[in-house]
């Protein structure tokens, strides 16, 4: 049984829950037959996989999935041979080799008749982009998903092939913060900026699919699950099919508590921690045969929390939220205030940084200073 999120997902450019003015700018380049490389920038959940998709299909023909090739770069962040992985990404036949995933052509791009479309899979635009020319000039794509998080040492190396190699390729970056990526990346690319997804297309997205499945909905559950959301269209659709598929989605109380059921014990401890002016210890603890010095504290349950649910600092931020403005913690409406204002400079600072935990770390501090001056 499939996923609501892949069900329901945009056949068309017409379909995306963006702005006119956005789809017309996607679908242009799409169609164009020298497509540019492409930056989706915007925070998560907006629908920038289900964008570069469309256009692959469209810029690539029914057979786009044999010669679109994903990079998740976040899964790069902090292992061991990230370089060489990358490299070899991008130039499979090795680091002395010629041969590169971008210089690489394909027979699709000769002839579009090799591969025939489905009903299932029809051209995003209305019509496929061969449209009978004997030869298409882009036969791969290269998709660089989360590229804000390929660091200073990889960006560089992709510079230089998208300047060499790319005759019959382009490259599709997506970025929740596309302030990361270096100008020299950012200048080869058509930007386009997508904003969170407004209130209403939420509602109005959660309407039709709910319709499509016939359930019984309490009439304030649609902008119940949008507020809590916060311009997450992805994570919308997954709250409502949680409700929908156990029968839920009669009550807003089940809403409330499938939030406190998914929000991380981890990340709660860490910032009651915080209040309690706990936010930095050290303690011994014997592991093993020997003692080795932990960290405890707030810090100390980030840490396990962010490892543990392999979260980034944007994670956190948004769980804190959750976690602030759904009642689960006793606090004054003046500290409550405080605490959502520092996230909220914590969260801007994030976009513009690459280090985020110390952000992270310093609203902790901050929460700690608070609950000193609300509580003394």
């Amino acid at each position: 049984m499939p996923s609501w999120l892949e069900e329901y997902a945009p056949r068309r450019f017409d379909e995306l829950a963006f702005s006119e003015k956005r789809r017309s700018v996607i679908e242009s380049a799409a169609i164009s037959s020298n497509p540019p490389h492409i930056l989706l920038a915007g925070p998560a959940g907006i629908g920038k996989t289900t964008a570069w998709r469309l256009m692959a299909r469209q810029i690539l023909g029914p057979g786009w999935k044999s010669t679109t090739h994903v990079l998740q770069a976040k899964d790069l962040k902090g292992t061991s041979g990230a370089m060489a992985n990358f490299e070899n990404f991008l130039r499979p036949g090795g680091n002395s080799s010629s041969d590169t995933l971008a210089g690489r052509s394909s027979l699709d791009a000769f002839d579009s008749s090799i591969t025939s479309a489905s009903e299932n899979d029809p051209p995003p635009s209305g019509k496929e982009r061969f449209n009978g020319e004997s030869r298409a000039p882009i036969s791969r794509l290269i998709i660089i998903e989360d590229a804000d998080h390929l660091g200073p040492k990889r960006q560089p190396y992709l510079r230089r092939m998208m300047e060499s190699n790319t005759h019959t390729s382009r490259f599709i970056f997506t970025a929740r913060s596309p302030s990361r990526i270096i100008d020299a990346l950012r200048s080869r690319t058509q930007q386009v900026r997508i904003p969170a997804t407004s209130t209403e297309q939420i509602i109005s997205t959660l309407e039709t699919i709910s319709g499509k499945n016939k359930l019984d909905v309490n009439k304030n559950l649609f902008g119940d699950i949008a507020h809590i959301v916060d311009g997450n269209l992805r994570k919308a659709i997954l709250t409502l099919e949680i409700l929908g598929r156990k029968g839920h989605t009669d009550n807003r109380k089940n809403l409330q508590q499938l939030v406190s059921s998914t929000t991380p014990f981890g990340i709660q401890k860490a910032l009651e921690e915080a209040l309690r002016g706990r936010v930095h210890q050290w303690r011994w603890e014997k592991q093993g045969t020997r003692n080795k010095r932990v960290l405890k504290g707030a810090l100390g349950a980030l840490d396990e929390a962010m490892k543990t649910h392999s979260f980034n600092p944007e994670d956190v931020v948004l769980h804190l939220h959750r976690l602030l403005t759904t009642g689960r913690l006793l606090l004054s409406e003046q500290l409550q205030a405080d605490l959502l204002q520092s996230l909220a400079n914590c969260d801007v600072k994030l976009k513009k940084s690459i280090h985020g935990r110390i952000h992270i770390e310093r609203f902790m501090h901050e929460a700690a200073g608070f609950a000193q001056t609300h509580l003394s």
